[in-house]
């Protein structure tokens, strides 16, 4: 069965990114480790928070592919020998993306207790109104058609 798509209007010109972008997001939604937070500190700066308890920073890896923000965390496994009662505290690795709009930087990352921040600057919005001058078709044309006699451009 084919999926209908939102963008399936012919007012919906050159969405076919965005329509793949909200395909993976959906993919990439469904775990859910680490926990995180994204918070809006200004009109234009945006910080990830991501809990990383029990990781050094040596173990986390901040790498930016396109417009995908990619988190990935690795923990070496030498709690073998430990005997554990209860085993509540999450120690496997994970990955975590992010996809990131058009213009959007990633500024920094720093720790503090066991949490990562990510913090994000976005542009400033201006949508300005953008007059569009209409060309007469007629004398571009001409412009373009050259002369067979003496091999002169015609104007």
């Amino acid at each position: 069965m084919s999926r209908m798509s939102v963008f399936n209007s012919p007012f919906l010109l050159g969405f076919e990114q965005f329509e793949r972008t909200i395909d993976r997001i959906s993919k990439l939604s469904s775990d859910s480790y680490p926990p995180y937070n994204i918070e809006q500190l200004s009109s234009n700066l945006l910080r990830i928070t991501i809990a990383v308890a029990g990781f050094e920073k040596k173990n986390l890896e901040i790498n930016l592919e396109g417009n995908q923000l990619q988190i990935k965390g690795y923990r070496p496994e030498d709690d073998t020998d430990k005997i554990f009662i209860h085993r509540g505290i999450a120690t496997r690795q994970f990955q975590r993306n992010f996809i990131l709009a058009e213009g959007i930087e990633v500024d920094e990352a720093s720790m503090e207790n066991g949490l990562l921040f990510v913090d994000l600057s976005q542009p400033i919005n201006n949508e300005e109104s953008k007059k569009i001058e209409i060309k007469d078709n007629k004398n571009k044309l001409n412009d373009k058609l050259i002369s067979l006699e003496n091999g002169r451009s015609h104007k």
